[in-house]
């Protein structure tokens, strides 16, 4: 304590941590004094921005839901609401069969509610499209534990549902395999009706009908990119932010914690009255692991994929036709290394112009063979992608190749229990929380929620000690 004044240290920089330091402040005030302490030389994680071809881009994520509230509740709060944009019309494709086919709109994370729809955009084949109505005829698959995506859907309606829509989809957001990740965790609302519904196809109907007709864009992004939004948060929290330091340990005192940062050789220590763990599971495992050992290990069973954004500026007419989609997903099953393709410059018409911007995705879980290759070759593999899909005709103007090593949690079968057991371990640890992508969501918005679910556990704890009332 510093007279009246609490010491909160954030640990993780990244919109977790940094959103957690601005709620403090919002709860607190002056009465708390904010650190973060972020390892890497920059702050935001896998939000970050920088020039391709002149034009500010994202590299990592690029958006953030428009129809959950915390992301753009944030970006007002921090003065960037005037700077929020929403995509352009352009829809979505799946290449498929050897050629790019539309993207069903009727379709809850691949699960079609709508057979005429599915049957024009060709996805399936014949036969798997007659698969699909079997659903209803079937016994029922009722679910009573927590199971694969795969599991359920290929029970439902057959495995080309699964194989050509559904793992595109989830490959996109986790980079992971429907027959390992949860149906709870990830489909909750399919998993919800799995546990009453004879007919998946049939609550697909039901489910569809009943989202809102006028609920507005479903993404929206910065105009100068997402990546703006951590340094905004940051300096609005009026938190001590610094980065290019390690918490190496953390331990509990008698009236607080103590964190060991720094080089081995020169070790620095930190006296805090709270602590916020705003790390990815593998680094929060270790820091866990003295004062909360249940919470390291279930931490450290979650398992992370690796990917790389190949980001390309061609000049317009480098392709024999603009295009009209915003961008497309590739099933594993196809055997291309790229698994998804966004035209940035279509999906987000303010990007540019006079030059067709796009990012290339490639890897997903057991496809770490891919990633090891130089930033050249994956660069090869991005431009080949667009020669044959899209008939592009020479080398793009600029390039840049991002790599995210381990930078997606898996919500593998049994996540929720995991992340339940995580938070109760953690609960009895006074003045300590958690927040971050590997709990509740890996999308920007989720982050924030647990952000400020952290921040409130920490400030109620402040209040209770009696130091100061909100």
């Amino acid at each position: 304590m510093e007279g009246n004044r609490a010491h909160v240290v954030v640990i993780g920089a990244g919109i977790s941590g940094i959103a957690a330091a601005w709620y403090l402040r919002q709860g607190a005030g002056e009465r708390v004094k904010v650190t973060v302490l972020e390892g890497s030389s920059r702050i935001g994680g896998k939000l970050h921005a920088s020039e391709v071809a002149g034009v500010s881009v994202d590299a990592g994520a690029e958006a953030m839901l428009a129809r959950r509230p915390e992301g753009k509740e944030l970006a007002k709060a921090v003065g960037l609401g005037d700077d929020l944009v929403f995509p352009g019309d352009a829809s979505s494709a799946v290449y498929s069969r050897g050629v790019l086919r539309p993207l069903p709109k009727s379709q809850i994370m691949g699960v079609p509610s709508d057979l005429t729809e599915l049957a024009r955009s060709g996805i399936i084949s014949p036969g798997g499209l007659l698969r699909v109505p079997l659903d209803q005829i079937l016994p029922p698959t009722l679910v009573r534990t927590d199971v694969s995506v795969a599991a359920y859907i290929r029970a439902r309606m057959g495995g080309e549902v699964v194989d050509r829509l559904v793992e595109p989809l989830l490959g996109g957001v986790y980079a992971g395999r429907a027959d390992m990740l949860s149906l709870e965790a990830t489909m909750p609302r399919v998993a919800a009706v799995a546990r009453s519904e004879r007919s998946l196809l049939s609550a697909a109907r039901h489910l569809a009908q009943e989202a809102p007709k006028d609920a507005g864009p479903v993404f929206t992004t910065l105009r100068g990119g997402i990546g703006g939004l951590p340094e905004a948060v940051a300096k609005a929290s009026e938190a001590d932010v610094r980065t290019g330091v390690t918490v190496r340990e953390l331990h509990r005192t008698e009236t607080g914690w103590r964190l060991v940062a720094g080089p081995v050789p020169r070790p620095e220590t930190i006296e805090a009255d709270a602590v916020i763990v705003a790390v990815p599971g593998p680094a929060a495992s270790r820091l866990l692991k003295a004062e909360a050992p249940k919470a390291a290990a279930e931490l450290a069973r979650i398992q992370y994929a690796s990917m790389a954004v190949v980001t390309l500026a061609y000049p317009r007419d480098a392709f024999p036709e603009p295009p009209s989609a915003s961008g497309y997903l590739v099933p594993p099953v196809e055997g291309r290394p790229v698994k998804a393709v966004t035209f940035s410059s279509v999906k987000w018409p303010h990007l540019s112009k006079e030059l067709v911007i796009l990012r290339c995705s490639i890897g997903r879980v057991g496809e770490e063979h891919l990633l090891q290759r130089e930033d050249a070759e994956l660069v090869s593999l991005a431009t080949a992608e667009m020669a044959d899909v899209m008939g592009v005709r020479g080398l793009p103007v600029d390039t840049r190749v991002t790599r995210w090593g381990g930078g997606l949690p898996q919500y593998n079968v049994g996540h929720l229990d995991r992340v339940a057991r995580v938070r109760a371990a953690v609960a009895v640890q006074p003045g300590l929380a958690v927040c971050g992508a590997a709990y509740d969501g890996i999308g920007i918005p989720a982050c924030i929620g647990t952000a400020r679910t952290a921040a409130a556990r920490i400030l109620d704890h402040l209040t209770r000690r009696g130091e100061w009332t909100p």
